[in-house]
């Protein structure tokens, strides 16, 4: 008893309940800070604007580097008399010739950092059915990734998804095995399926054809996708604490109209 009475009057301690107000409002700090980074406005008082585009100009031809201003694509030469991309009014419009390209549309700017993201002000214009948008990071410096492919939030018309493709379908030995399997027209194995499902998250999401602000993030190995302001999806995996995420890309598959487009770097 008397060991019990000790040990509580340590806890009534003068110096030890304001330690412990302490820790916990520190806690609800840091917590709160966190939360904070899914906003524009955290952003731009605690991140580096790297890169910003309105796109208020007119592009120069079909090829890669058209639309201007340090965007790429990979996919642009595949199909050079075909305009995937359109600087109209202040708006670029992606229509991707996947087709023909044996590929979606795929257009990249420098990025380069560890920790950060983009806002990105989007609209699907309704123009074609099951629009879809997958935005990321790569890395093509990196080996062992196909393509370089680090981490994606895809927003198809029904759900939102987070996915680290390093350390996952994208991890060349990964692929190898999946492959392997798929020829032999078996079932991947069940350590492989398993070690997969870790490494994305889906949730529920309705599309429309209004325009919106999405924010994503990777901070550590988390991923966010924010969309106006509310917390749609988020993901840990090893993979999104990548050291470099030299690109950021888009992947369009379809039709997809973009306003503007913001990179920050965090660190």
């Amino acid at each position: 008893m008397a060991t019990l009475l000790r040990g509580f009057d340590a806890y009534l301690d003068p110096f030890t309940i304001p330690m412990r107000l302490f820790l916990l409002l520190s806690s609800f700090a840091i917590l709160h800070s966190a939360f904070s980074q899914d906003s524009a406005a955290w952003l731009e008082k605690n991140a580096t604007l790297v890169f910003h585009d309105a796109f208020e100009r007119e592009e120069d031809g079909n090829l890669a580097k058209a639309i201007g201003n340090g965007w790429n694509s990979a996919t642009a030469d595949r199909v050079p008399d075909v305009k995937m991309a359109d600087l109209d009014g202040g708006i670029l419009k992606v229509a991707s010739a996947s087709e023909a390209a044996k590929h979606a549309a795929h257009i990249h700017h420098e990025a380069g950092f560890t920790d950060g993201g983009a806002v990105v002000r989007f609209r699907f214009p309704g123009l074609s059915k099951g629009q879809s948008l997958q935005l990321g990071f790569v890395d093509r410096e990196t080996k062992g990734i196909w393509a370089g492919h680090l981490c994606y939030g895809i927003l198809s018309q029904s759900s939102v998804t987070l996915v680290d493709h390093k350390t996952g379908v994208m991890n060349l030995e990964i692929r190898r095995r999946r492959e392997e399997a798929a020829a032999k027209k078996q079932k991947v194995p069940a350590d492989l399926e398993a070690l997969l499902k870790t490494k994305s998250v889906n949730v529920p999401f309705k599309a429309d054809t209004e325009w919106h602000e999405l924010i994503l993030l990777t901070v550590g190995d988390e991923m966010r996708l924010t969309l106006d302001g509310k917390l749609i999806a988020k993901h840990h995996s090893e993979g999104f604490a990548h050291p470099m995420k030299r690109w950021f890309s888009f992947l369009i598959p379809n039709t997809v109209w973009i306003d503007d487009v913001k990179i920050w770097k965090i660190r």
